[in-house]
């Protein structure tokens, strides 16, 4: 941050200044710890909105990714309330698998439900991910959501960043609004 001479604050209380940054409805690139191998992001290298208002999936699509508009967006839950949102009876850390958003809940999370009602899930417990399961918990707390919309860190036609380097140059280029990088924030005015 210091060597691309960009402004940073580092908040007391990180991920939950993150959720209300969330719960405002921000575009947040997610900067932690080593780089994922394998189809997902999984919450090292994610761009991440709130799943609601339902407008939040066109939001990022138009402002961000770029992508075509009946490709879905994914959801990371707090795993201990998976079975509460989707009809599912395993975990599903590697967000691997496809499954129905319970009718109730919809609603509630409209921005990761795709056009049939499924959503390909991302449970997030303390073994596999502590500081993107923190990130939730506090999004919980700030809104009674259990729900994170997550995307690969990336825009379209370009790898998922993998260094701070292409982490601060992706959310320099584009309409990111806040990048959440180690315990570093950085955003735009």
């Amino acid at each position: 941050l210091n060597k691309k001479n960009v402004n940073y604050t580092k908040p007391a209380n990180f991920e939950k200044y993150v959720a209300q940054k969330l719960n405002e409805q921000k575009i947040i690139g997610w900067f932690q710890g080593g780089a994922e191998f394998g189809p997902r992001a999984l919450g090292n290298r994610s761009i991440l909105t709130s799943p609601f208002p339902k407008k939040m999936k066109d939001i990022l699509n138009s402002r961000v990714k770029f992508r075509e508009e009946f490709r879905p967006f994914a959801p990371a839950i707090l795993s201990e309330m998976t079975n509460e949102y989707f009809k599912i009876k395993q975990s599903s850390p590697h967000m691997l698998i496809a499954v129905e958003v319970k009718p109730e809940k919809i609603s509630e999370i409209p921005a990761v439900v795709h056009i049939d009602n499924s959503a390909r899930v991302q449970t997030v417990d303390n073994s596999n991910n502590p500081k993107f399961r923190k990130l939730l918990e506090s999004f919980y707390d700030e809104t009674g959501c259990p729900v994170l919309l997550n995307t690969s860190f990336n825009v379209k036609g370009q790898p998922i960043v993998n260094s701070p380097d292409d982490a601060i140059d992706c959310f320099l280029s584009t309409n990111i609004d806040v990048l959440a990088i180690g315990n570093f924030i950085v955003e735009k005015n």
